[in-house]
């Protein structure tokens, strides 16, 4: 009789970011249930916040011991648990940071502007991003399928509900149902899709499924082609990837703000982890008859990024809704978001990884910036139409103005994170000679500007309904500014930044799990 693989007390040590997440999730909600009503909620968002820095702080001592000469059976700089079902590398730890860094953002700038009544479980609101951030991390560190699966469902129940918090709201519910139907299609085509790899490799976990896909090309290759495109449609539907977006602008639309914000930021960074995890230990590997099964496996993630560029550039253009405009343009930086892992990984491109990430980095802080700036005008003018933004630049020129600069990296013009981030992975194209993948990126990059510019147009040129001065909150006003900085610090330090993550990041030790 085998034995299971459990955990010891030392390797608590390794998921301690992951505990604490639990303890204070378990602890708030109780705090929350006891607390008197009279009692303002946001003193759960404070905890809430204190949960996830501590956890951040885990993560960041968990990457200095790795560095100092952590190992495993398999390789440095990395650790196996409970069989290699989860792992601890700086793959997963970097997400993790920004999963972390980009919920705890969210929180912070919400505490004082959610209103008791558009959210009347504010308590709940805050503690659910906790279990919501766990699933994430989980995602993100997996080294097996159904480890991998329970994160994504943790997350997904979670962002559910968080989704729905709007009880009063009939667009909070309609957003929550179709958010519920369209989760879980994909998570049954996820599902379903890792079934059949399961099937044909013998294993769930990825080391055993990169040392039993030579075996399976030779015998099931036709299943393994089901198993690849049904997990793709599945991730493409969970990243509002063309053609399986339309969900994306009535949940977006539908949600509290910072839950928008949640998901266009730590949910989709989170299924990326996943994808990425998933198909650089399988797909990759799927040499076949001189290559033909991973060409086409890869190129059907080039067609799905390039896709979800056009159609997410040109939904944008019409929409006047600024959370309708805000997802589709979450679509279109999908595309771009997804492009590295659609790259052919040669000498001359083997930075993959830092392009994505270096790019989600700036991704994350221009959005969480964004919709900070849009929770304070919605909340002024009472709508979130394009039209709330109207004479923002006389009434609050420096709030306009930080929101001229992350409107420009969202735009990706010069001396911007987005900028560099678009740029980079525009190289890593040309280098790979995936040209039509540039060229899309390119066009669609320069159609985009005429949807921010619209901002600009309403804050700087029309003029508003009203010429009182817009009301800050201190949380709001911080967290603005820090994603102005960073936004520009990115534009102005990208080489430096970009070679860090690549002195910390691995692929052999933290991506590739064996060959």
């Amino acid at each position: 009789m085998v034995a299971l693989p459990t955990l010891t007390w030392s390797d608590t040590w390794y998921v301690a970011p992951e505990i604490v997440l639990s303890i204070s999730a378990i602890l708030l909600a109780l705090v929350d249930l006891f607390l008197p009503k009279r009692i303002n909620r946001d003193i759960i968002g404070w905890l809430t916040l204190g949960g996830l820095l501590i956890a951040a702080g885990f993560v960041v001592a968990l990457m200095t011991s790795l560095s100092n000469g952590a190992v495993t059976d398999s390789a440095p700089g990395a650790y196996n648990l409970l069989a290699g079902s989860y792992r601890i590398d700086d793959f997963g730890n970097l997400l993790k940071l920004v999963f972390l860094g980009a919920s705890a953002f969210i929180v912070f700038s919400s505490l004082g502007t959610v209103k008791d009544q558009e959210v009347p479980i504010k308590g709940e609101l805050y503690y659910l991003i906790l279990p919501a951030v766990l699933g994430a991390m989980v995602m993100s560190s997996s080294g097996d399928l159904i480890t991998m699966f329970v994160g994504l469902e943790l997350l997904s129940i979670t962002s559910y509900v968080l989704v729905a918090s709007r009880k009063r709201s009939r667009l909070s519910s309609e957003a929550a149902f179709k958010y519920v139907i369209t989760g879980g299609v994909a998570s049954a085509f996820i599902l379903y899709g890792m079934s059949f790899l399961y099937g044909v490799t013998g294993g769930t976990n990825l080391l055993l499924i990169v040392q039993g896909i030579d075996s399976a090309i030779e015998n099931y290759e036709a299943l393994l082609y089901i198993s690849f495109f049904l997990m793709l449609a599945g991730f493409a539907i969970k990243l509002a990837l063309a053609p399986f977006h339309a969900w994306a602008a009535d949940v977006y639309q539908g949600a509290p703000t910072p839950v928008t914000s949640f998901l266009a930021v730590v949910a989709k960074g989170a299924a990326f982890a996943m994808l990425y995890r998933i198909f650089m230990n399988s797909a990759f590997f799927t040499s076949g008859t001189e290559g033909i099964m991973q060409k086409d496996i890869f190129t059907g993630i080039a067609v799905i990024a390039a896709a979800a560029m056009i159609v997410g550039t040109i939904g944008a253009l019409k929409q006047r809704n600024v959370k309708r405009l805000l997802a589709l343009s979450g679509v279109a930086n999908a595309g771009i978001l997804l492009t590295p892992l659609a790259l052919p990984l040669t000498q001359l491109h083997l930075s993959f990884f830092s392009e994505f990430l270096y790019f989600f980095i700036a991704y994350a802080f221009m959005n969480i910036g964004a919709f900070a700036v849009l929770t304070v005008v919605s909340r002024g003018s009472g709508n979130e139409t394009l039209s709330s933004f109207a004479g923002l630049y006389h009434r609050a020129p420096w709030t306009a103005g930080a929101m001229t600069v992350l409107l420009c990296s969202l735009a990706g013009l010069p001396i911007t994170g987005g900028f560099f981030g678009k740029l980079f992975i525009l190289f890593g194209t040309i280098q790979t000679h995936t040209y039509w993948l540039g060229a899309i990126l390119l066009i669609t990059t320069v159609i985009s500007y005429a949807v921010y510019f619209t901002f600009i147009r309403q804050m700087y040129m029309r003029s508003g309904e009203s010429d009182s001065g817009l009301k800050l909150t201190v949380p709001a006003a911080i967290t603005i500014w820090i994603c102005t900085i960073v936004t520009l610090l990115l534009g102005f330090l990208p080489v430096p930044i970009l070679d860090g993550i690549n002195q910390i990041f691995s692929i052999s030790t933290d991506l590739f799990l064996g060959r």
